[in-house]
């Protein structure tokens, strides 16, 4: 049903108050009636406007505290120098950090907020902001996101409020930025990018013949947006070229039939995973590893693979690059246990906590799932021992209070699907909810670790 649009001149007369007690006989009420052309002059600042324990003074008093040198060490503008003042990094990181915790992802929505909101203008203090700003701040500082998250965690390693001694590690499907439908084979592929390629040509001849038609903007923007579109295809050529390779190459150990690869042309570094629902969608596994004792993300990961067969490694290794050390143990589901993963971890010194893979169906064969296996090496083989002792079930129990809990709480925040297209952009929103996540965590732990 359609409701009639009224403009105030449409509006029916209403009776007055006097009006209405004349008809009812009654006395003439005393009512109290809006009066909006009232002028006010109201003495308030935002500093007052907000309450003293709102979220966004923690957010800011937390921010407040991080080392953004990366950040500022780019600023041009600087004392007894000409040039317009550039906007403080800690506002920014800020902005970012309690939209992520509001589980806004859009940057148009953020600058939307920051004009109509109460808590984002006074984060704001007044500095304009818009949604370019916000946008290419996040997505051109994956480097300083990266070192962000280093130096806070390295700062709870050295006040000893994070020890890492046994971190839990999982993989959680997100799904990307693109459709089914833009899914094409390489055929398909090869005629959009020549279309492509004609736009962007024809783009050109047209601002050189009649450059009046447009303003300089208008056509700085078309022709930005077939370049980008033009990009876009040529990476999903080649990403259709290298998953076919892949293809072609597992078919060969297996002999099976090679299904003709196929890329997006949205999000060509996408891939089409099954989903915790059943249901195939184009998505990202975007990995955590939490340290179980502080509750602390200390590793984060955005990959296209579907399964977390060979993700404990890379992460063990991005762990020591970032901190110089290695987990004693890494507790992990049934997912990563690979021989070569196991292997790998004992190699570092890190011993591996997940369950055997079907260990009820071994039972029930008459077979001891814990005894070692004929192509077992000696890592794995004590991996399997292990994990038939209680004492290794009781430890493997805090993976799923540490990992899950950190999964739940970045899909609580809004981390169903992501709002930026392309591997390295997915990652820097992974790195923001780590970063996010950890300054909350970590104003629980400092006053425990002062009392």
């Amino acid at each position: 049903m359609t409701l009639p649009l009224f403009s105030p001149d449409d509006l029916p007369e209403l009776p007055s108050p006097a009006q209405v007690a004349q008809s009812t006989g009654a006395g003439k009420p005393r009512l109290r009636v809006p009066v909006r052309d009232q002028i006010e002059m109201r003495w308030e600042s935002l500093e007052d406007l907000l309450e003293t324990d709102h979220p966004a003074r923690i957010v800011w008093a937390a921010v407040c505290t991080l080392d953004l040198k990366s950040w500022l060490s780019e600023i041009k503008a600087i004392e007894r120098h000409v040039g317009r003042d550039a906007t403080d990094p800690r506002l920014l990181v800020a902005l970012w950090v309690f939209a992520t915790l509001k589980g806004i992802g859009s940057a148009r929505e953020l600058a939307r907020l920051c004009e109509e909101c109460l808590p984002y203008q006074w984060l704001c203090g007044g500095v304009s902001v818009n949604y370019h700003m916000l946008s290419d701040f996040r997505s051109q500082g994956g480097p300083k996101w990266d070192e962000l998250l280093t130096n806070i965690v390295a700062t709870l390693l050295d006040a000893e409020l994070v020890k890492m001694n046994r971190v839990a590690q999982d993989g959680m499907k997100v799904r990307a930025s693109a459709g089914e439908s833009s899914f094409h084979r390489r055929g398909t592929l090869e005629k959009s990018l020549e279309e492509a390629r004609q736009q962007v040509e024809t783009l050109k001849q047209l601002a050189e013949e009649d450059g009046a038609e447009l303003t300089r903007r208008q056509r700085a923007a078309r022709e930005r947006a077939a370049r980008e579109r033009q990009q876009r295809i040529e990476e999903a050529v080649r990403q259709c070229e290298e998953l076919q390779q892949q293809r072609e190459a597992s078919a060969k150990q297996s002999g099976r039939k090679v299904d003709e690869a196929r890329a997006t042309t949205t999000d060509p570094e996408a891939r089409t995973m099954k989903f915790p629902d059943g249901g195939y969608r184009p998505g990202y596994n975007v990995q955590f590893a939490t340290d179980t004792e502080s509750g602390v993300i200390v590793g984060v990961e955005v990959t296209n693979a579907g399964n977390d067969g060979e993700q404990l490694p890379p992460m063990l290794d991005q762990l020591k690059d970032r901190y110089e050390i290695v987990p004693n143990e890494a507790l992990v589901d049934g997912g990563f246990a690979t021989k070569s993963a196991i292997d790998h971890a004992d190699d570092h010194g890190c011993t591996v906590y997940a369950p055997v893979k079907n260990e009820e169906k071994q039972k029930g064969e008459g077979k001891d799932p814990h005894a070692r296996k004929k192509k077992d090496s000696d890592a794995t083989a004590e991996w399997r021992a292990r994990m038939g002792t209680e004492e290794a079930k009781l430890i493997y129990r805090l993976r799923a209070q540490t990992a899950e809990w950190v999964n739940a709480q970045c899909r609580n925040r809004g981390l169903w699907r992501m709002p930026v297209r392309g591997q390295p952009r997915c990652r820097i929103v992974a790195l923001l909810f780590a970063i996010t996540h950890n300054l909350i965590v970590v104003g629980r732990l400092r006053p425990a670790a002062g009392s």
